[in-house]
């Protein structure tokens, strides 16, 4: 393996001065030094196949040097935890850093799967769709997934932690390239709050790379001087290795920090590893740079491919010159500066390739006084070698790609190539900004964007260092003007020694049309060829959107960055329209890979939501109560000396049918809504008709969407006139909220209503049972408790035990019962103190499981548990309901629809097993018949189940088709390979007349 040779950076380090890093990579140890990035390493060591392509697995050596790398992709090991796609141009070398590759096997070297390229033509673009029909695509799923994919996923937990972080601005400026930091320097000298944020190791950009100069010095002393003004700034914060991903509106970004991903091994536990910005900026600075587009020619996707400016990177920032042979083909002037800096390290061998037919006499005599062979008018017609370049074929360029021989071969070890410059605009179109095209760089440039946001440099097209400074100053006086900053510093910009002309010179080259269109690489990692655009056009997928799909162009891991301008320019060749017309496809964040990690943050494991306890949670732990998680933690059961669940549920059960019980119903969900169109608002919302609740009253309501689906359910209760509690299921407060207010704020402005969700704000305790209204009764309170005076469905507020109280008689056991409401301070002293006023009773607390016996006794619905995402009102028996009342609803107009009211819909009923001993199982179906091995149809299925302590006997509920004339019918239901028998009964299984919830 050939080792090249390091010389000595830009900036003056010599590569004998950095210490030694030992690394691994495919197994194999390797010697780098501090400040290499892995992809450096690997070029210094000679390593030439750093991956395999997805499709095809041809050999893929290191094309570029920052985040367009499309090849260069590893799977980081250490300590188990394998972080996989890591680009490797990215990745800080560190010691014992170990790192395989991708997407071969065994290795990238010697992969077994190249023999794929051989059948290249039998796979074009689809042609799985194409292919895999028959039998079905299962017959082929078993073979396709173990090979698919890029890297593997971790298998253990990652031990590291994530945070995320809010944080607000004046300027948000992205890129720390020479714009970038000129424009970070001028907004922070006049005050403003400024974050710079970038994603390399360091700042400068461009700069770190190339050896231009400013004010006669290497423009890496002018870097180190911004940076050091910028640190000594109170008001600027500065954030590397930081990639800002996602613009979003009112000037919303997101950015990803890798705080510690370069410091070493990723199992170090409790290491901050990653943080996630949301910065809320009020004015954005866009100084993302450009990046250089590969030239499109036979073979050049052979290792030892490189963009021209990643071989300067290498050479000027790292140090490793990554070839000794070299050829240079370019159709603009920026390519050159790989030539001059080659030749200034001691690189001799050096071959100019220009597919333009006049060059700049300027350029052409500085070649030619470096000895450089210089081809004016030529391309590249093919690549000799396969797995790596030995040496290019050379024919002469007529015109728009078509080469004439005869071919001039010139041997190589590196190809350093570029086809032009494509800005950096993916954020400013996350943004809504619009694009041009520039005809005289050949690139798309932002245009308009409705929010404060400025695009300076490189990413507005401004390639040249002197024009890139000029504008960035421009634009950052602008942004301060914009933002009323009245003494904005008036500083000219540094003066540049010009490397090149105002423009590139560009002429187009897309691709070269007089060779194999399926030998010339676009989309690198996904195997996308010329070839492939050609055949989704002639197959009429003209859209850019289409073709993407179609090709998955642009789609792989680097979403395009090397890739999706040159798809743009070989679709506008072949459809003989301008790029402009082809169009851009969509521009979605995350404009660089997010660990899902740093989404997350700390919300993991017991720290995925918040605990919401019980405002009495040490009275139930006192009582040895055992907690279930339901959003709140709370108390499924309390057993008593050796009780399992079923005997302490049964006992519980059994206390409130025959005595008296108390249960914590703190979490039902309250809002209030108050106003003079109060109750208009409640009649559209709900279901059945709550415009002629009176005051004091409460009436139980169903609510549904749009489509007529049932989506929650609760009691009613009209506190005045216009003054109405809103009671939701536990776990639909919140959701139901904001669904209230998007109707108030969206659909029904006119309303005069407002809202208020006070579910935290209340305690609950519930007395349920035949002596619930004799415990009461102890308690001293300006309430009467007495049957006639309050009856089931009624409110009553008042001071209760001192406290002012809200109380409401409506039950969910089906026994007579109160609902007090207190203060949330007096929540636990509210329990103790029922706790103690029932003991002469017999009071027992009661937890969720004993409510769901006890409920499904009653017969009392569970929306969610016995619905399903398509049950509507008259599936549950509401036909009558609605018929009654006049006025619209929400899904009123669904359910006119003939679907909503057909035969054969799932309809809510009640079940009771043919055997009393066998629980009906929940989830089981309902069929017509069974036999082993056959499918049959399934009729609905069983939603709720238990065996009844009080009616001794199985009972449950569910949906089953036509299951209201079906009553009295035997069922079978199935589940896990049995059969049991069940009748069709009223859901209603104990007490159906309401005889005791009305005493």
């Amino acid at each position: 393996m050939k080792r090249y040779k390091r010389v000595p950076v830009f900036n003056g380090t010599s590569g004998s001065h950095r210490r030694e890093v030992e690394f691994s990579f495919d197994g194999k140890r390797y010697v780098g030094l501090q400040g290499d990035t892995l992809a450096a390493a690997l070029l210094a060591n000679g390593v030439g196949i750093v991956g395999r392509s997805f499709k095809l697995h041809r050999p893929r050596g290191l094309m570029g040097r920052g985040i367009e790398e499309p090849n260069g992709l590893v799977q980081l090991e250490a300590g188990g935890f394998d972080e996989p796609n890591v680009r490797s141009t990215l990745m800080p070398l560190y010691d014992g850093l170990k790192a395989k590759s991708q997407n071969a096997w065994p290795n990238a070297n010697r992969d077994l799967m190249g023999v794929l390229d051989k059948f290249s033509s039998l796979l074009p673009a689809s042609f799985y769709y194409k292919s895999m029909i028959w039998p079905n695509w299962h017959f082929y799923e078993r073979l396709v997934r173990p090979v698919a994919g890029l890297g593997k996923s971790p298998t253990v937990p990652d031990a590291q932690k994530y945070q995320k972080r809010n944080v607000h601005c004046d300027v948000l400026v992205v890129g720390g390239g020479p714009a970038g930091l000129r424009a970070a320097f001028l907004a922070g000298s006049a005050g403003l709050r400024v974050i710079l944020a970038d994603d390399a190791e360091q700042f400068g950009g461009s700069l770190l790379g190339e050896r231009f100069q400013i004010a006669g010095a290497p423009a890496s002393n002018w870097v180190r001087d911004m940076v050091s003004r910028l640190e000594k700034m109170d008001n600027v914060q500065l954030l590397l290795r930081t990639n800002v991903s996602g613009y979003y509106e009112h000037n919303v970004l997101s950015a990803q920090q890798r705080v510690a991903n370069h410091l070493g091994p990723v199992n170090q536990s409790g290491r901050l590893r990653e943080r996630l910005w949301k910065i809320r900026s009020r004015a954005v600075i866009l100084a993302t740079g450009a990046l250089e587009r590969p030239l499109v020619f036979a073979n050049n996707d052979r290792p030892g491919v490189m963009l021209a400016s990643a071989v300067r990177m290498y050479v000027n920032q790292h140090g490793v010159v990554p070839g000794s042979n070299v050829v240079i083909a370019t159709n603009n002037d920026s390519a050159y500066l790989t030539a001059f800096d080659l030749h200034a390290v001691g690189v001799r061998s050096l071959t100019v390739v220009d597919t333009r037919p006049v060059v700049d006499s300027a350029l052409t005599t500085r070649l030619k006084a470096a000895g450089i062979q210089h081809y004016v008018g030529y391309g590249i017609a093919d690549v000799v070698g396969k797995r790596k370049v030995r040496a290019v074929k050379l024919a002469k360029h007529l015109q728009a790609g078509n080469l004439e021989g005869p071919h001039q071969t010139v041997p190589c070890d590196l190809v350093a190539m570029s086809s032009g410059w494509t800005p950096t605009i993916h954020l400013f179109s996350q943004a809504g900004g619009s694009l041009k095209l520039d005809d005289t760089q050949l690139c798309l440039v932002p245009d308009a964007c409705a929010q404060s946001v400025k695009v300076v440099g490189a990413a507005n097209g401004a390639f040249s260092l002197a024009k890139c400074l000029e504008e960035a100053t421009s634009g950052a006086m602008e942004t301060l003007r914009a933002l009323a900053v009245k003494e904005a510093p008036d500083l000219l910009a540094p003066a540049v020694d010009a490397e090149h002309g105002e423009t590139l010179r560009i002429q187009p080259y897309w691709y070269t049309q007089s060779a194999l269109t399926s030998k010339q690489w676009l989309d690198f990692q996904y195997d996308v060829k010329v070839s492939d655009v050609e055949l989704a056009m002639r197959e009429n997928f003209v859209s850019v959107e289409h073709v993407k799909r179609y090709t998955t162009g642009g789609m792989s891991v680097d979403q395009g960055k090397s890739s999706n301008f040159n798809i743009l320019a070989v679709m506008a060749e072949l459809s003989g329209q301008p790029i402009v017309k082809v169009g851009t496809t969509r521009f979605r964040p995350p404009y660089q890979p997010v660990t899902l990690g740093a989404f997350a943050g700390g919300t993991v494991g017991k720290l995925y939501a918040p605990y919401q306890s019980l405002h009495a949670t040490s009275a139930h732990r006192a009582l040895n109560a055992k907690f279930g998680d339901y959003g709140w933690q709370r108390p499924d059961f309390y057993p008593r000396g050796t009780e399992d669940i079923v005997q302490a549920t049964h006992r519980e059960v059994a206390a409130v049918r025959n005595n008296v019980g108390m249960f914590d119903g703190s979490p039902l969900g309250k809002l209030e809504v108050k106003g003079p169109d109060a109750a208009r608002f409640l009649n559209r919302m709900y279901v059945n008709n709550l415009s002629t609740v009176k005051p004091g009253s409460a009436r139980y309501a169903m609510l549904s969407n749009d489509n007529g689906v049932l989506i929650d359910d609760g009691v009613v209760v009209r506190l005045a006139e216009d003054h109405f509690l809103v009671h939701t299921t536990s776990a639909a407060s919140g959701r139901v909220f904001l669904l209230m207010e998007e109707y108030l704020q969206c659909e029904w402005p006119d309303l005069k209503v407002h809202m208020n969700n006070v579910t935290t704000q209340w305690a609950n305790v519930t007395i349920s049972g035949p002596k619930a209204r004799d415990v009461m009764q102890q308690v001293e309170s300006d309430i009467d408790f007495s049957a006639t005076t309050f009856p089931h469905m009624q409110f009553r507020s008042g001071k209760f035990a001192g406290a002012n109280a809200r109380i409401l008689r409506a039950s969910f056991t089906g026994e007579v019962t109160y609902e007090i409401s207190v203060p949330a301070r007096y929540g636990q002293a509210l329990w103790t103190f029922m706790e103690e006023a029932g003991e002469r009773f017999g009071i027992t607390p009661y937890g969720v499981e004993a409510l769901e016996v006890m409920r499904t006794e009653k017969g009392y619905l569970h929306v969610g548990a016995d619905t399903d995402g398509c049950s509507n009102a008259l599936d549950i028996g509401w036909g009558k309901v609605i018929e009654k009342k006049a006025d619209d609803f929400i899904g009123r107009r669904s359910l006119q629809r003939p679907e909503d009211k057909r035969n054969g819909r799932l309809e809510f009923v009640g079940l009771e097993s043919l055997d009393a001993s066998s629980p009906l199982p929940v989830g089981g179906h309902f069929v017509d018949a069974y036999t082993t091995g056959h499918p049959t149809r399934s009729d609905g299925y069983v939603t709720s189940s238990c065996l009844s302590p009080t009616l001794k006997k199985s009972i449950g509920l569910g949906i089953l088709r036509d299951g209201f004339s079906r009553l009295g019918e035997e069922v079978r239901i199935y589940s896990n390979g049995r059969v049991i028998l069940a009748r069709v009964v009223p859901t209603a299984h104990f007490d159906p007349k309401g005889e005791r919830l009305n005493a």
